[in-house]
């Protein structure tokens, strides 16, 4: 299922130059939905308890920190890998080298604040600027909607993780 739903985002995001037009509302609407996916993540590793983030549903299985940081390392991976906008930190390898759930909390708010900042600084023009993204030409809006994707099929991993462990998501209460 999940590579059916990436699959269809791509190809709906991998359309051809006469074609790579982002709405005018894009901006607007790709904030909003990545806002909410954001604080819903926060608000969830939060509620974690420290004993459960080392805990992974079986072996060879992403704990539940280091699906946090997956999320946090392509928050900073996609903008300077597919968009040219450079990463402020050295993002290779937070799965295995941050597992302070404290740190891990920080690292995780800071790559959303970076995205927010990416979206900013990019003009209308840079949306619709080619980049490559899997292997593919797309618009750099593309990117983005691939980023929001990839944080949205995490948070519903981090979800069933926290339901695992007994923790009912605080906007669910």
């Amino acid at each position: 299922m999940r590579r059916l739903t990436t699959a269809l985002l791509l190809a709906m995001a991998a359309t051809g130059p006469a074609n790579a037009q982002s709405p005018p509302d894009f901006r607007q609407e790709f904030q909003g939905q990545f806002d909410a996916s954001a604080r819903k993540l926060v608000a969830l590793a939060e509620a974690m308890p420290e004993e459960s983030w080392g805990w992974r549903p079986m072996e060879g299985v992403a704990s539940v920190g280091e699906v946090y940081m997956h999320i946090a390392r392509y928050n900073y991976m996609y903008p300077d890998q597919n968009l040219g906008m450079d990463a402020p930190v050295a993002y290779a390898g937070f799965e295995e080298e941050i597992t302070d759930r404290d740190e891990a909390l920080e690292v995780l708010a800071a790559s959303m604040d970076h995205v927010r900042v990416v979206l900013d600084r990019m003009s209308d023009e840079e949306m619709e600027a080619p980049t490559r993204l899997y292997g593919r030409d797309v618009a750099k809006w593309a990117v983005l909607l691939q980023l929001v994707a990839h944080m949205n099929e995490h948070l519903g991993q981090s979800i069933a993780y926290a339901r695992m462990n007994g923790v009912v998501p605080p906007w669910s209460r």
